[in-house]
């Protein structure tokens, strides 16, 4: 039995929210499927260069009330970086609260705008442990 990756689906509250930071972690939309007739946008985006490692963003357009308020049955997403520690910069200037900062020069974690997990690995080998990452503590969970 063959298997291949096709897509990893999260449920979206606010799209442009939603579109807005996987931009900003560096994802552009690849393909985009809005259903009149089922009334929901199914948005693919991926890393440049990578469109077969595609997010499914799924957007119901009469909002979506079954869904939790909560996401961590789902677990994460996980991308890797060239630099983790600008990285987070970025993401930081750009108002994404940073949940577990990369204290150790290889790992943290972030939530998009519904709750969903993002883990960033630093590409290689791990960076030299520096501030202002070192001192931040964990905030919330991830």
């Amino acid at each position: 039995m063959a298997l291949k990756y096709l897509h990893t689906m999260v449920r979206v509250r606010d799209l442009e929210a939603s579109m807005a930071f996987y931009r900003l972690l560096g994802l552009e939309e690849t393909r985009r499927n809005d259903s009149e007739k089922g009334r929901f946008s199914l948005i693919f985006m991926a890393p440049p260069g990578q469109p077969e490692c595609p997010v499914e963003l799924t957007y119901n357009w009469d909002g979506d009330d079954g869904l939790p308020s909560d996401s961590r049955h789902f677990g994460h997403l996980a991308y890797e970086v060239d630099d983790i520690y600008a990285t987070c910069a970025h993401l930081q200037a750009n108002g994404v609260l940073i949940n577990r900062p990369p204290r150790d020069g290889r790992m943290a974690f972030v939530r998009s705008p519904d709750n969903i997990s993002v883990e960033l690995l630093q590409k290689g080998e791990a960076l030299a442990p520096a501030e202002p990452w070192t001192s931040m503590e964990n905030t919330g969970h991830w």
